[in-house]
């Protein structure tokens, strides 16, 4: 069996997808805490084994064999989030207790970390180190600390899983990420917009050297998100924390641009003074240097913007049926 948490968010129910699809993988336990009334949406395509509360895991676990792996991908995913009691709780001491439990029972590891946790990009974006980072939220910062931990864990040779990795990952977007709200991609926001209004709003640069609608991400598509957890999961991997992105950095007029024009219209963009409780803590540059990763045996070509942007519109977006 194989355990994702987090399967019936974005990235979790698309690994899960994977599994079923490429690798005919229906042994599966989903684990997930659900607060969005369609999220459902997300696992009625799925074939899997079992569904479970993520407060009913551990008991679950109990005595429990036959686990392939656990692939960790649930956590509280909003850079927004203030609560930092929660942040630990869910980000920190669960991936900590699921990093034990798979250290005892010799079960392979891999978990979700965050390009969050580069902060404004100061220290670059290496994923060969992952010193002297400075998150810009308390959620990057949940993200470097259990980073930071399963380092020492392995440096002081603690009791470690037989095989792990941690994945930083950046600007992801995709089919199934409706339920987060604000979080969701700029590619799911423009196409609402859009369709509503006939325009999208971006935000204005407040750095001179910027221009309106010029800040960059490293955009990546989440199907191939998925494919790098089944690489791993197929043992092709050296244990490590590694950067999950295309390697090139898009700006945001891009994503845009390319989103109306999968709509078959012509692209129309407005700019708006960017929130109050995003100034100082946006990242203006983000970009995966992907040769670790690389090195690590992952050789497929990650999927272009405009071909990730296409598949994402015109075979979900527009669809009836949207979910993948």
């Amino acid at each position: 069996m194989i355990i994702i948490t987090g399967g019936a968010g974005m990235i979790g129910s698309i690994t899960a997808w994977h599994f079923n699809t490429h690798l005919n993988r229906d042994d599966l336990v989903i684990v997930d805490h659900v607060t969005h009334e369609d999220q459902w949406q997300n696992l009625v395509k799925r074939r899997y084994a079992f569904y479970l509360n993520k407060d009913q895991l551990f008991a679950w676990l109990e005595g429990r064999k036959g686990i392939d792996a656990v692939i960790h991908m649930g956590a509280i995913s909003a850079t927004t989030e203030r609560d930092f009691n929660k942040l630990v709780a869910d980000n920190i001491q669960y991936s900590q207790a699921l990093w034990t439990w798979c250290a005892q029972n010799k079960v392979p590891f891999f978990y979700a970390s965050s390009a969050a946790t580069y902060g404004n990009g100061d220290a670059g974006y290496d994923d060969a180190s992952i010193d002297n980072l400075r998150p810009l939220n308390g959620y990057g910062y949940s993200k470097h600390f259990f980073d930071q931990w399963v380092l020492r864990q392995v440096n002081e040779k603690q009791p470690a899983p037989p095989s792990w990795a941690g994945f930083k990952f950046f600007n992801v977007y995709g089919p199934n990420e409706y339920h987060k709200g604000r979080m969701a991609s700029v590619a799911f926001h423009t196409f609402n917009q859009f369709s509503q209004t006939g325009a999208m709003k971006l935000f204005k640069s407040d750095r001179t050297s910027v221009a309106d609608g010029e800040q960059q991400r490293d955009f990546v598509y989440v199907k191939d998100c998925a494919a790098i957890m089944a690489h791993f999961f197929a043992g092709k991997g050296a244990n490590g924390i590694y950067n999950i992105g295309t390697g090139k950095a898009r700006t945001f007029r891009d994503l845009a641009t390319n989103v109306m024009a999968s709509m078959e219209r012509t692209p129309n963009i407005a700019y708006i003074d960017m929130p109050d409780d995003l100034k100082g803590k946006y990242q203006y540059f983000t970009e995966a240097p992907m040769d670790k990763i690389r090195a690590a045996g992952y050789s497929a070509p990650m999927t272009s913007l405009e071909d990730g942007v296409r598949d994402y519109v015109q075979n979900y977006l527009m669809k009836s049926d949207p979910y993948c």
